[in-house]
């Protein structure tokens, strides 16, 4: 008579051990998840760790190859200077060798290079490529906003609020603003009256807005000017070592593909000539742009343009892991220059590209 009990009592243990294995495979899967989850998030931090070491070497290797194109250019003025001293004489010139195709060049796509277990891509770029707005004549601010789609007339105060922010008088233009346009607005301020720190200074000038500075002018001004540059009566800089003027000037060579579509007479086929032969070689002479351009658009443009670089240069540097999609990047400011004492210095930090 006890046992149908008993059996009841078989069916609910049974239950109660379907609903443990349960449980346990809930857990189990549970336990599973995380810690495949914890291994992919440790492999992500170590491919990023690694990806991070990557850029930086990258990094190292570009200023090391700066400071070694120091020694060329060193060397191909000596050899220069030979070469005209053996013409003088009616001898043959020495053998200088390509020194252009062993070095790193600024503004051209240096192909990735293999490193540890995975690679890294450089870009160097150089100030002088863009308009130092601490320094830039009414001419070449003109140019620089002439590369926006503006009215006329906000590009007139634009031009001239500059050059008010940065005088030492609280006398403005005729289209420019001192302290009682900046007073006036609903968060006043004062007009800064001296040279710029930062780019980003810019915003705070009339008629910049931040369209238009995110939307293309950050990359075209600066505020860094080589040290050794001394100042000339014409309000021009001169670079002590050569002789060449680039305070109101940009560098042909440097110069970013939206930097030079803003230069006098420029036309996008005229860019894309210059961008293809600075692929090959550097502009060594502003009149090697003459047969690129043609002389007439040369006339047009020579007056802002040099081929002289400063000691500032801006290093992008990525790292990338190879099979995975793991990538990291660093951007730094760095001043390369036999007066500093280690060669160079950095100058601005930045982990992770803009672009």
């Amino acid at each position: 008579m006890k046992r149908p009990h008993i059996n009841n009592q078989k069916g609910i243990a049974l239950v109660l051990i379907l609903w443990v294995l349960a449980l346990l495979s809930v857990i189990a899967g549970e336990f599973c998840y995380a810690m495949r989850t914890e291994v992919n998030i440790t492999r992500n931090f170590k491919e990023q760790s690694e990806a991070y070491y990557l850029a930086l070497a990258g990094l190292n290797k570009a200023i090391g190859e700066l400071i070694r194109n120091q020694v060329i250019l060193q060397k191909t003025k000596l050899f220069d200077d030979k070469t005209k001293r053996e013409e003088k004489r009616g001898g043959a010139a020495p053998d200088g060798g390509n020194e252009d195709s062993a070095r790193w060049r600024i503004n051209v796509n240096i192909p990735p290079v293999p490193f540890g277990a995975g690679t890294f891509e450089v870009k160097i770029g150089n100030e002088v490529g863009k308009i130092n707005i601490n320094q830039a004549n009414e001419g070449l601010l003109k140019i620089m906003v002439d590369a926006f789609d503006l009215e006329d007339q906000q590009k007139v105060i634009i031009v001239d609020s500059i050059l008010d922010w940065r005088d030492k008088d609280n006398l403005h233009r005729l289209n420019g603003a001192e302290n009682e346009y900046y007073n006036s607005l609903p968060e006043p301020y004062e007009c800064k009256n001296g040279d710029f720190d930062s780019e980003e200074e810019l915003l705070l000038v009339r008629g910049v807005t931040p369209e238009m500075y995110y939307g293309g002018l950050q990359d075209m001004v600066t505020v860094f000017l080589d040290k050794r540059a001394i100042r000339k009566s014409t309000g021009d800089i001169l670079q002590g070592r050569s002789g060449y003027v680039f305070g109101n000037r940009i560098c042909i060579n440097a110069a970013s593909e939206k930097m030079l579509r803003a230069l006098p007479s420029m036309t996008d086929e005229l860019v894309q000539k210059i961008i293809n032969y600075r692929k090959e070689k550097d502009f060594k002479l502003l009149d090697e742009l003459s047969p690129v351009v043609g002389p007439d658009v040369y006339k047009d443009m020579s007056p802002y343009i040099t081929v002289e670089e400063s000691a500032y240069y801006t290093i992008s540097s990525r790292g990338l892991i190879p099979g995975g999609r793991i990538h990291k990047g660093i951007e730094a400011m760095v001043e390369v220059s036999p007066t500093i004492k280690r060669g160079w210095r950095v100058v601005q930090w930045r982990d992770g590209l803009r672009r």
